[in-house]
């Protein structure tokens, strides 16, 4: 039997190009997107599309079994600097929503969950350099609380009901294709747009704030990857550590000077300061490189190339973000 993917919040920064990749490979009529609002006309078309509130347990149960759904990709979230806006809203999105589909699996109506984490379930006591797979996490944000809370669910579903759970500690993801959708780490996304649209940046963080960092076809690669590899590699069922590049906005900003000289960017951190202190600068993914042959392709310099050469071309027009 092949496999029905149901992706949950589909029209977010990662679901919108997750979705695309899953349909190339498996079918347009096989990967059902849903999100609680609809998305562009271009995103409809491509593909079946359900309205779900991810809070709605039984909405979530009725799509499945209407498409006979094996596999649900949560993707749904509310992320770290929004989050701190609203930490209750958050903590129910984020933890319901995980605890309906880790049901769903364990009653067998579908086959297999993956479930995003983040490298926001670090905190200020954890390694900063060469972030190790297993260590301290006292996460500071409810982002990050959630997410670890998560990582331990999904681990007692796998190790108490053999629901097969799979997770990546996702580092700051960058695109062309979508805006930012409200993260700690998005300026290394706006930075972009605003050097090719308005040629300057007021950046909410300082010069010197490290951050790990992913583009956004290598984060892709990596979910599909975990997801196709055989169950025995799956090592760690509470989410692996993944990552590519750590860089500071300084040194973003100097990349970005070699094909646009004239730009200029200024700084003043806020509150998402705090929240970036408190994280990792370099991450350890030696455990997914080892497990499943994770590996990235794209550094600071080739990201740098496809992000300014896609910027403002039809193509970033078809899809949005939440």
């Amino acid at each position: 039997m092949s496999d029905t993917i149901l992706i949950l919040g589909a029209c977010g920064q990662i679901g919108t190009e997750l979705t695309q990749r899953l349909r190339e490979i498996y079918g347009s009529e096989q990967v059902i997107a849903s999100d609680i609002r609809e998305g562009d006309a271009a995103f409809l078309n491509s593909g079946p599309f359900e309205i779900i509130n991810v809070l709605d347990r039984d909405r979530i149960l009725e799509v499945i079994q209407k498409y006979k759904v094996t596999q649900v990709y949560l993707m749904a979230a509310m992320l770290s600097a929004t989050g701190e806006k609203m930490p209750l809203k958050a903590w129910d999105l984020n933890m319901q929503s995980l605890l309906h589909v880790l049901e769903l699996a364990k009653d067998k109506h579908i086959q297999k969950v993956y479930w995003p984490s983040s490298i926001a379930v670090f905190g200020s006591t954890s390694p900063k350099i060469n972030t190790p797979q297993q260590t301290v996490m006292e996460p500071s944000t409810v982002y990050g609380i959630s997410k670890v809370s998560g990582e331990h669910w999904c681990n007692y579903y796998h190790s108490k009901y053999g629901v097969d759970v799979r997770s990546l500690r996702y580092p700051g993801i960058i695109s062309w294709k979508t805006k930012p959708g409200g993260g700690t780490t998005d300026y290394a996304v706006d930075i972009y747009f605003k050097a090719k649209e308005e040629g300057t940046y007021e950046c909410f963080l300082s010069k010197d704030t490290k951050l790990p960092m992913m583009y956004m076809n290598d984060a892709i690669e990596a979910t599909i990857q975990i997801m196709q590899a055989k169950k025995e590699d799956i090592k760690m069922r509470t989410s692996y550590n993944l990552a590519a590049m750590s860089f500071t906005p300084e040194e973003i900003t100097e990349e970005i000077q070699k094909h646009i000289p004239e730009f200029t960017i200024s700084y003043n951190p806020d509150f998402r300061q705090e929240i970036a202190d408190s994280w990792p600068q370099i991450i350890d993914d030696s455990a997914a490189r080892a497990d499943w042959n994770w590996n990235h392709k794209f550094d600071l310099e080739l990201m740098t190339k496809e992000m300014l050469s896609n910027i403002g071309t039809k193509n970033n027009e078809l899809l949005t973000a939440l």
